[in-house]
């Protein structure tokens, strides 16, 4: 049995969503959209491409990790599994930005009773 954890596969696509190409990272494997964050269900362990799930997998939020910057989150539209995954170099930096106001927007939704109005 292979107990690798991670297998390298930098290789470039044609993204599902916004169907621009897009070139292999360089350093690492690629595996998400640079453009438009969206992704494939594609892995169980990073760049093996074993899952049989294949399904959309939509960046839904991001967070502001002090160790590995931006981490996505992502929600598979065909199974509901959510994965995150480090954010690269060359990704879209507003599209960040943006989820991660999410993200906090809706942390202060769920924080708040339900009977209180929303704050906008």
């Amino acid at each position: 049995m292979d107990n690798k954890r991670f297998s390298k596969n930098d290789s470039g696509f044609i993204c599902i969503n916004c169907e621009k190409e897009v070139e292999p990272l360089g350093y690492t494997s690629r595996n998400h959209c640079p453009h438009c964050l969206y992704s494939l269900h594609l892995d169980i362990m990073p760049g093996d491409r074993q899952n049989d799930c294949n399904g959309v997998l939509k960046p839904i939020q991001t967070e502001l990790n002090p160790k590995k910057g931006f981490v996505i989150l992502f929600r598979c539209e065909k199974c509901g599994a959510e994965l995150r995954n480090k954010a690269a170099q060359d990704d879209n930096q507003t599209l960040l930005i943006n989820l991660t106001c999410y993200s906090f927007d809706e942390n202060k939704k769920s924080k708040r009773k339900k009977s209180e109005p929303e704050p906008w």
